[in-house]
């Protein structure tokens, strides 16, 4: 595909998982050690939330683990209110993950936000916080688990699935619909296995230092790897300024 490929009129949307994608580790434990600060938790929870980080880093997700993370930051999510979580969530961008952020991935979103499209962070982290997260690197937006509030105060209760594996495509799928985005022009990026349901929904898919289960699944089917380096990073953000259509700028109504 050429340079010169014309715009398209319909939106285009660029879906980026969160944990060990755009940033290095797993942002629900930055979530428990700040609500430990707090005094939202205690030791033994902090403890739980560093072994899972670690274990997280060293071999990607697994479902029995993801589930514990999920009940106790579900727990520790209980009883307060949406404004609390909210200047929480704001800390830990600022004092954790900001840090954390991988500046590659994060100029792959910037190149797709160049060419009109559309870019959402879509994690099973808490919503508040990947909205949190694209708000301050000025994306369109964020898909995340959603917790259950009550008169602006959260019950500790799901609101919904864990967004996670097959529950990821099921509401890219939706948001899409919703924004009359056409799947084959949209792209995902993510470096997990769970995953693998998202990238096989659009029709441009980047995996990023995968795992080895989802590894062996790119390689069979030829997709492209990211690692990050500097000559990888070249080479996909030139591909998506060749590949990705644009999206023509609609004027605004007065």
């Amino acid at each position: 595909m050429s340079d010169a490929t014309p715009p398209s009129d319909s939106p285009i949307i660029a879906f980026f998982d969160v944990d060990n994608t755009l940033m290095r580790g797993a942002s629900i434990y930055h979530l428990g050690k700040r609500a430990f600060r707090r005094g939202f938790v205690t030791v033994r929870d902090i403890m739980m939330f560093a072994w899972h980080q670690a274990r997280f880093v060293a071999v990607g997700e697994n479902k029995r683990h993801l589930s514990t993370i999920k009940d106790r930051a579900l727990e520790l999510i209980g009883g307060h209110s949406e404004p609390t979580l909210r200047s929480l969530a704001e800390e830990i961008y600022e004092r954790d993950l900001s840090h954390r952020l991988w500046p590659e991935t994060v100029q792959l979103a910037k190149e797709h936000l160049a060419k009109g499209h559309e870019v959402w962070l879509i994690s099973a982290t808490p919503e508040i916080v990947a909205q949190v997260i694209a708000q301050e690197l000025g994306l369109t937006g964020a898909l995340g688990t959603r917790i259950e509030s009550v008169d602006g105060i959260y019950t500790g209760n799901l609101e919904g699935p864990v967004l996670h594996g097959e529950r990821k495509a099921v509401v890219a799928e939706e948001l899409a619909r919703r924004k009359r985005a056409r799947l084959m022009d949209c792209w995902a990026y993510s470096d997990s296995r769970n995953d693998i349901p998202l990238l096989n929904l659009v029709g441009n898919r980047v995996v990023v230092n995968p795992d080895a289960s989802l590894a062996r699944y790119a390689k069979a089917r030829s997709w492209p790897v990211l690692e990050l380096k500097p000559s990888s990073i070249r080479e996909a953000r030139r591909r998506v300024r060749r590949e990705a259509r644009a999206v023509r700028v609609k004027p605004k109504r007065r």
